[in-house]
């Protein structure tokens, strides 16, 4: 019988500890959460969330193709045209990735890219820019991309 009471108490315990463990992670992780968004709220809010959604996006895009591609009555049309559609999306991803890479190899701090058919988007970390760094972005966007100068876009945001 003591046994048993042992064990409830050492039980009980543990829940005990286990659930003030639960709590001060839970406070300790708003805490810093909160001190990393109040610090940095402008750059985390516009180019930290952006990437978010647009990976959110492309993930679930991915997952469309991928139920095409694996569905058995699916037509065989349908699943060449998902999977020709997934391989152009991760070959968009992989070459905005690049130059998002190359740009802030320029000296920004960050930088976005958005491609459509006709238009390429360069976002970058800045108050303003002066010519020689449009120069700089619009030299790399053409030499790695058949985008063409009316076709490209560049937005500061500071």
């Amino acid at each position: 019988m003591l046994k048993k009471k042992t064990k409830i108490i050492i039980l009980s315990a543990m829940v005990l500890l286990l659930g003030i463990t639960g709590y001060l992670n839970i406070s300790l992780n708003n805490q810093v959460i909160d001190t990393s968004i109040n610090t940095n709220k402008s750059a985390y809010s516009y180019f930290d969330y952006y990437r978010t959604d647009r990976n959110a996006t492309r993930d679930t895009e991915i997952l469309y193709y991928n139920a095409i591609i694996g569905d058995t009555n699916a037509t065989d049309e349908a699943k060449t045209n998902a999977q020709n559609n997934k391989l152009s999306l991760i070959a968009q991803m992989e070459k905005e990735l690049a130059l998002e890479y190359l740009i802030k190899g320029l000296g920004f701090d960050d930088a976005i890219i958005t491609t459509s058919e006709n238009y390429i988007n360069v976002i970058v970390k800045s108050d303003a820019l002066v010519s020689n760094e449009v120069a700089q972005i619009v030299a790399v966007v053409t030499e790695q991309t058949n985008y063409g100068l009316p076709s490209i876009k560049i937005i500061p945001v500071a």
